[in-house]
């Protein structure tokens, strides 16, 4: 099988998972991609971002609270990378941060009503970017079975927030 990776032959891995990790990663990789331009071009948020308001803002609708770690874990970054997103957004007036009431050393991370404000505003455009990118990927013979699967699994009830 011969993958392409905009246009350009890629190296063809040896076996095939690690073939169907390739193509994995590259139908990520697209998704996020596209994802990203439509973020920033509308709404001046990135894919990690946008995950992560959107995490935030599914635990405070339960009246939840999450850690940093928890955070790190959720959005899929390392303690420093994810302090240094988090900064960001409360720059922008995004989030807060407050000590938890029971660990002193612990910090809570909360959406402001700016930040769910622009979610909202966002959510209808990750919607539909994610469907142009999986409608294009349907297109590609390679991808089309992963965009098959994921439609099929569709994913009912899983919680994208939920921590262990």
């Amino acid at each position: 099988m011969m993958n392409f990776q905009g246009g350009a032959p890629i190296a063809t891995p040896s076996t095939p998972l690690a073939q169907g990790w390739c193509v994995l990663s590259l139908l990520h990789d697209r998704i996020q991609a596209h994802i990203e331009r439509e973020l920033q071009a509308r709404h001046d948020l990135s894919v990690r971002e946008f995950s992560l308001l959107n995490v935030l803002s599914r635990q405070s609708e339960r009246g939840d609270h999450l850690h940093m770690k928890q955070v790190a874990e959720a959005v899929v970054l390392s303690q420093s990378a994810t302090t240094r997103l988090v900064t960001r957004l409360e720059e922008r007036g995004l989030l807060s941060r407050a000590l938890c009431d029971k660990d002193r050393r612990g910090i809570y991370t909360d959406v402001t009503p700016s930040g769910l404000e622009l979610l909202e505003s966002a959510r209808p455009t990750n919607q539909a970017a994610l469907q142009e990118a999986l409608d294009e990927a349907r297109r590609d013979e390679h991808l089309r079975p992963l965009v098959e699967a994921l439609e099929a699994f569709g994913f009912p009830g899983y919680d994208f927030a939920q921590s262990e």
